[in-house]
């Protein structure tokens, strides 16, 4: 029996019936090899799933094929949008100032409207709404501000007036918060003062802890909002630059403030500690020098230099020296130098004051005084005087009212060039500052090549008495070439209208006609993101019935309107940064270096800007050219300034967090 046996087996193990090694038909790539034990495909000690691949001994995910495509260049004569407004549900919606920002998290842009000023929000039949946070749908938007929270007032009741919002994750649980801005020395405000606002996560609202941000003790009028980790401890902090009020039928001019936050919400005013501290308007010579308080009409903060700290800016009104503060890393901790006047952005060079007309309105009563002798006789009326010889000769005076200041990569060199948003009066003369380019050199110094080398010019219509009310605009690459055109919105007076110029390279742009983008008079407010997520840019932008008149005269109502891009898409990236330990959540301050097609650019992530608070989109949109991928260099905002590169396919959006394979986005 025991022989029997023996052959049994030995015919058994020879038969076509015995059983096969369990990866005879298992395909594994990608550097993963099949285990004899369990016929699964493995890296290392990791089992992967279909179509993973082994990095190091990690099982990945490999990135998508790019959807490339040969691209149509844009040219004179192609329209880029089509408005809709009313099929994104916008009809209704009043205001001026825009914010884009994601509430609740789903990968779709939402929208913050705000009409300007301060009034409350009324909910009821016969009052008068405000202030709107809008939900992107994804097939529109819908009105979402009540059920959000985020205009609950202090008493616990709805409606709290908004001047200015921000929005960043305050709190560290990947979210974004909100900062919402209020003037506290208006019967308007009530009992408000600034607050935070934290995000449960789902775009809902809670009043969030009090501390200096939100002191009653102190005069409130900020005009702009900068969420900023400046001290790169993870934590964001926040930078409020202030405009002046009226006490006593005098000015009062308020110093901007720097709060550093604690991750909790909190936030403790350092502004002296860091040397941001200016003077009083009493010395004139410090006035020249940029040294006293600005008169704060926006807000900006970008590492201009690229040394890893962040400048901080103030766009001011009243022909008053913008501000530059250069964030430098000493023993003590971070600090901040003045070199408003050094960086060239404090104004610009020329200091003619000869053909202001109200200057040769006073010259033409005292050609005694001082450069009156041998001046022309004025072309306005001089019944009511409006020059001061002593003072309105000086550099602090002729300067420009300046609002927005956008940032970008305009040169495609590396770092980031500042276009200014300014209003401007045909009788102020050459001396006043118009809204212009300034290119940095790569060590925050700025050089002014002039509208009529750039093409930025606008046409006055052969008119002599013009006013340009530029004070909002956008930079931002609406064909996806890759390079960042300019829109300016031209507002509040007479002949004024939203322009798009179109970036040829070399620093050079050509202007479209209202044909080939759309036609929106007093164009205030502008914001611009993918909010269909077809691959290209849209466009809102608000309107101002502020001295309306012809031509380019108001509409009946302020409402926004949206206007969708129906180019081609091209080629692109997208962009979601998610910070990682030791960063802020949203990734404020990253800087992204982009290469593709011979192009590079500089992008870095928005924590509010503009015009008495606005606010770019998160996700970092990139046109790429004919390029079907980019090399993506992303320097995060922690203590170390850690770098990381990714080579990405074209046509998608991808999550990137520092340590971590880039996630595509769906």
């Amino acid at each position: 029996m025991r022989r029997l046996g023996m052959v049994f087996a030995l015919l058994w193990g020879c038969s076509s019936n015995a059983p096969a090694s369990p990866c005879a038909d298992v395909v594994c790539g990608g550097g993963t090899t099949c285990d004899e034990s369990d016929g699964l495909c493995h890296c290392g000690a990791s089992i992967c799933g279909e179509g993973e691949l082994c990095e190091g001994a990690t099982c990945v995910t490999p990135l998508p094929a790019a959807r490339c495509v040969t691209p149509s260049e844009w040219a004179p004569g192609t329209a880029a949008f089509v408005e809709v407004t009313d099929a994104w549900g916008l009809r209704g919606i009043e205001g001026v100032r825009l914010n884009v920002v994601d509430v609740d998290g789903d990968g779709l842009t939402d929208l913050l409207v705000r009409r300007g000023g301060q009034g409350a929000d009324g909910f009821e039949p016969e009052t008068t709404r405000r202030t709107w946070l809008l939900r992107n749908t994804g097939a529109g938007f819908e009105d979402v501000t009540q059920a959000s929270g985020l205009l609950a007032r202090r008493d616990g009741g709805q409606g709290r007036p908004v001047e200015i919002a921000a929005f960043g994750d305050v709190d560290g649980d990947g979210d974004l918060d909100a900062y919402l801005g209020v003037t506290t020395r208006v019967d308007s405000a009530g009992d408000e003062r600034p607050a935070i606002f934290l995000n449960d996560g789902s775009g809902h609202f809670t009043l969030g802890p009090e501390s200096d941000l939100t002191d009653e003790g102190i005069v409130h009028v900020p005009a702009g909002a900068s969420f900023v980790d400046f001290d790169r401890d993870g934590h964001l902090d926040l930078f409020v630059p202030q405009h002046n009020f009226t006490s006593g039928g005098g000015i009062v001019f308020l110093w901007d403030r720097l709060y550093r936050g604690d991750g909790t919400g909190a936030f403790t005013e350092v502004t002296d500690e860091v040397g941001l501290m200016t003077e009083g308007w009493s010395d004139l010579s410090v006035l020249d020098e940029a040294r006293a308080h600005s008169r704060a009409w926006a807000s900006l903060a970008r590492d201009l230099d690229g040394d890893g700290v962040t400048e901080l800016l103030v766009p001011s009104y009243g022909r008053a020296p913008n501000h530059l503060w250069r964030g430098t890393s000493a023993s003590e901790g971070i600090r901040f130098a003045n070199e408003s006047v050094a960086s060239g952005f404090a104004y610009d060079p020329n200091q003619t004051w000869q053909d202001n007309q109200f200057a040769l309105c006073f010259c033409a009563s005292a050609r005694e005084a001082e450069g009156c002798a041998d001046l022309p006789p004025p072309a306005v009326s001089c019944s009511t005087p409006n020059w001061n010889h002593d003072q309105d000769r000086r550099a602090f005076r002729l300067g420009g009212n300046s609002a927005q200041v956008s940032a970008g990569d305009v040169d495609n060199d590396g770092d980031l060039d500042l276009l200014t948003g300014e209003i401007k009066h045909w009788w102020a003369g050459a001396g006043s500052d118009g809204g212009e380019l300034l290119i940095n050199d790569g060590a925050a110094r700025f050089d002014r090549p002039s509208n009529a080398t750039t093409g930025l010019q606008v046409d006055h219509g052969g008119r002599s008495d013009w006013d340009e009310g530029h004070m909002t605009n956008a930079l931002f690459d609406f064909d996806n070439d890759g390079r960042l055109d300019v829109y300016v919105g031209a507002s509040d007076y007479p002949g004024n209208r939203g322009h798009l110029f179109h970036n040829e390279g070399a620093s050079r742009f050509s202007e479209l006609a209202t044909a080939d983008f759309f036609e929106h008079n007093r164009s205030h407010g502008v914001v611009v993101a993918d909010f269909d997520r077809d691959g290209d840019l849209d466009v809102v932008v608000g309107h101002s019935r502020a001295r309306c008149g012809p031509p380019n005269d108001c509409y009946e109502t302020a409402n926004v309107r949206v206007f969708e891009n129906v180019l081609p898409a091209g080629n692109f990236v997208q962009l979601r940064l998610r910070g990682g330990e030791g960063s802020n959540g949203v990734a404020i301050g990253a800087q992204v270096h982009v290469r593709a097609g011979g192009l590079q650019r500089l992008l870095e992530v928005d924590g509010g800007s503009g015009h008495y608070g606005s606010q770019e989109d998160l996700v970092q949109h990139v046109g790429l050219g004919a390029a079907c991928e980019a090399e993506v260099t992303v320097r995060w905002p922690d203590a170390a300034g850690t770098t990381e590169t990714f080579t990405l396919p074209a046509g998608h959006r991808f999550e990137l967090a520092p340590g971590e394979r880039p996630l595509v986005i769906p």
